[in-house]
Parts: C-alpha cells; sequence; structure tokens
C-alpha cells in the first residue's frame, strides 16, 4: 500500500512526533510505500487566499498539486495531531482547506456529493490533556465528530477511524509505551501486509 502521513504538532519532542515514528516503522516493516509530511516543518501556508478557491488544479502553486495528486493516489490517509481547543491545530486545518478542494478533491452534484478519495482507508491518531469522561460528556468529542462526519463523512469514507490518546499530560511513560504499542496494532490491523 502507500500510505500518506500528515503531522501536525511544531514540538519536535511531542509524543505525536514519537506517534509518527512508530507507525511510520511499522508501515515500512509491513512493506509498505510511505510519502510523510509535517506541515510545521516545511512551514505549510495554512492560510487560503481569497482567489485560490477559483482557480483550476493546473494552475495551483505547485506544492499544492502534488499533495492532491498525492492524496488522490494514496492507498491510505494516516493524520497524528493534538487536540488543540477542540479540534486540529489551525496548521492542518488550513490544509484541509487548501488540498482537500471542490473539483481536485469532490464535486457537488444534484445527487449529492463525488468524491474522488471514498475509498481511501483513514486513520486519526490524536493526543489530549482532557480526560476521556470529560471529552465525551462535557464537550462531546468534536475531534470525532469534525473528522468523520464533516470531513471524511462528506468524502464518503467508509473505512475511518480515529484513536485519540488522553490524558498526555498526565500519562507516565509505561502509558506511552502502551499507546505506542498500541500504535503498532493499529498500523497492522488497518495497514495489513499483501
Amino acid at each position: 500500500m502507500r500510505v500518506l502521513i500528515i503531522l501536525a504538532n511544531p514540538n519536535r519532542d511531542s509524543f505525536n512526533h514519537a506517534i509518527v515514528e512508530v507507525a511510520k516503522g511499522e508501515l515500512l516493516s509491513l512493506g509498505h510505500k510511505v510519502f510523510f509530511r509535517d506541515l510545521y516543518q516545511e512551514k505549510f501556508d495554512p492560510v487560503l487566499p481569497s482567489h485560490e478557491n477559483l482557480l483550476p488544479e493546473s494552475e495551483l502553486p505547485l506544492f499544492l498539486q502534488e499533495y492532491i495528486g498525492l492524496v488522490r493516489s494514496v492507498d491510505g490517509l494516516f493524520f497524528v495531531h493534538p487536540n488543540w481547543w477542540g479540534g486540529a491545530p489551525a496548521i492542518l486545518r488550513g490544509w484541509i482547506d487548501r488540498v482537500l478542494r471542490q473539483d481536485s478533491i469532490y464535486n457537488f452534484t444534484p445527487n449529492g456529493v463525488t468524491s474522488k478519495i471514498s475509498n481511501k482507508i483513514v486513520q486519526i491518531i490524536s493526543t489530549s490533556n482532557t480526560p476521556k469522561e470529560i471529552e465525551l460528556n462535557v464537550y462531546g468529542d468534536p475531534v470525532e465528530f469534525f473528522w468523520k462526519t464533516i470531513v471524511f463523512g462528506l468524502l464518503g469514507v467508509k473505512l475511518f477511524e480515529r484513536r485519540n490518546f488522553e490524558s498526555v499530560i498526565m500519562s507516565t511513560q509505561e502509558q506511552r509505551e502502551e499507546w505506542l504499542n498500541e500504535t503498532k496494532e493499529i498500523v497492522k490491523r488497518r495497514f495489513p501486509s499483501s
């Protein structure tokens, strides 16, 4: 399989980075081709210019054309990010605005939305400092709703899954090791070798 990993965390010593390293290693050990993008390291500009939505894909900046082509061509999309204020970091939200664009990834038709990526395997691993009970019972898990319903629900993705590791700030080294082992198991289950 061809899998695109998108990381959105500015802290190079973050647990998100450790998750990505484990996921990349496991995917490679299973024989998959991995495309890795660190949005902060590459200084991805999340601001959608007012004219950009009017441009045909062929007139977009080359880096966006490459991202769109990757998203369409891979078998799996794997996102890793922290939960900040009930959502993904702004840099990742901007990536969604600029890459998962109308005409390139989906279209509105009289019969509903048509998607060019509905057959993808999508895996989200997020992290948060909020305890699970509060995230679910007080906030209603907005990160799950955003990814599953608003983004990939609209795009018709059926092979969607998200795992949140919490509370990172209160976790022990042992707990983090368990989460990294779970990450390996998630990769094996979701992206099995052929």
